[in-house]
């Protein structure tokens, strides 16, 4: 018998039960997308290298270890699997002059490919979310970019992610303030980490990312780069906080927060969460101005985050709730109609609504809205479209299927999910 053939490491099968829950996670993020005005794109998965050296850095850790990267063939071109889309989805812009007739919101999903220790929520080929703001420059668009992650997890049930906060500034700014760090290191290199000293000479910003705890008490005593920015960084930086006070939406400033990728300036940002082991980071981003440039674009102010998509099922499983309140199924014409006010007015009533697009049985549609995690399901068909009704049935519980008047749904959801339950 042949030896079988297996996955690769880090490379994961996802099956159909774990995949129905995919579905339905993926569902309700394109919506919330759509629902910030974000449109899709979707960009190769092999690039250039030269893309990510450009954008990224050559002394990032993601191009010196992680990249999949190889010489084609059949023409020597040195190709790489994307080790991450935002730099992918400046190079689609910039090649199609996207942003010709203005701002654009777009979003993307797939997998990315990054060659580390495989350990829990961060694989070899792992899979991202991810939302691009781009011609956008003031700190209005960095603050919608985090007050549309905390409505997702509010959506989502999860509590416990925190927001970090820094400003790297310009790239005018980031070099002085280098040579500041530098001096600083150079004093006391021999307390370096073997890590920290490589970094020294290549990218010190990164010593103060070091989660090494014999390092913490060094980076402590590093001078402050927010102690560096000049007039411009700081008004943009105070204005982001501003519409987040003014939101009501906590957060920490993280003065040692540079991320790991040379394209960014100004607004970094991370979202954490205790409950995912030593990579905490559900989704992380900021502002990257200058990055367009760098890959031979005009310059383009722009502005985004990734969320990885392992991760945050992770924590919906270990949350133990729900994802939507509600999962609306529909079929028929006049059904199909309906569904779009009902889902509406149930949003309208504070309710997080999952509507099935896209066709199909009831059984099918039931199974989704089963995967979906929601406790109710909302049941449209023509005949209860020409009624006026709507079936509602507990997903979670055994209990009988009945119908109410559409404009009663919230009342009798809350009800069925709060109240005594009864049937009206």
């Amino acid at each position: 018998m042949a030896e079988p053939i297996r996955a690769l490491r880090g490379m994961n099968d996802i099956l159909p039960d774990e995949a129905e829950r995919w579905e339905a996670l993926e569902e309700l993020l394109r919506d919330w997308l759509r629902s910030y005005g974000y449109r899709n794109v979707r960009s190769p998965v092999l690039e250039h290298t030269a893309l990510f050296r450009r954008a990224i850095g050559e002394a990032t850790d993601i191009v010196e270890k992680e990249m999949y990267s190889f010489t084609d063939e059949l023409n020597g071109e040195e190709l790489t699997l994307r080790p991450e889309a935002t730099a992918s989805i400046a190079r689609m812009a910039a090649e199609h002059s996207l942003l010709h007739d203005g701002a654009q919101r777009l979003y993307y999903i797939g997998p990315m490919y990054r060659h580390e220790r495989p350990q829990k929520g961060r694989y070899r080929q792992f899979h991202q979310v991810g939302a691009e703001a781009l011609g956008f420059p003031g700190p209005d668009v960095d603050a919608e970019l985090l007050l549309m992650c905390a409505r997702l997890w509010d959506d989502l049930g999860l509590s416990g992610i925190r927001l970090q906060l820094n400003c790297l500034g310009s790239t005018e700014e980031r070099s002085a303030y280098r040579k500041l760090l530098v001096g600083y290191l150079e004093e006391n290199e021999s307390d370096l980490d073997e890590d920290s000293r490589r970094r020294l000479r290549t990218n010190p910003l990164r010593v103060l990312d070091s989660k090494n705890p014999v390092m913490q008490q060094l980076i402590a005593g590093a001078p402050r780069l927010l102690d560096a920015l000049g007039k411009e960084s700081l008004k943009h930086f105070e204005g982001v906080q501003a519409i987040l006070k003014d939101a009501n939406l906590q957060y920490d400033i993280n003065p040692r927060l540079v991320r790991g990728l040379d394209y960014y300036n100004l607004t970094v940002f991370e979202w954490v969460s205790d409950t995912l082991g030593a990579q905490g980071t559900v989704c992380a981003g900021g502002r990257y101005d200058g990055l367009f440039e760098q890959i031979g674009g005009k310059p383009t102010p722009a502005c985004g985050w990734a969320l990885g998509i392992e991760r945050l099922l992770a924590l919906v499983a270990d949350s133990g709730r729900p994802c939507p309140d509600v999962y609306l199924v529909n079929q028929g014409e006049h059904a199909a109609r309906s569904a779009f006010r009902a889902a509406e007015a149930l949003r309208g009533a504070g309710f997080s609504v999952v509507q099935h697009c896209g066709g199909g049985s009831f059984k099918s549609q039931m199974k989704k809205a089963d995967a979906s995690g929601a406790p109710v399901a909302v049941i449209l068909g023509d005949d209860e479209a020409q009624a006026g009704e709507a079936g509602i049935k507990a997903l979670r519980e055994e209990r009988e299927q009945f119908r109410v008047p559409v404009e009663r749904l919230p009342e009798a959801i809350l009800d069925l999910l709060f109240g005594t339950g009864e049937e009206q």
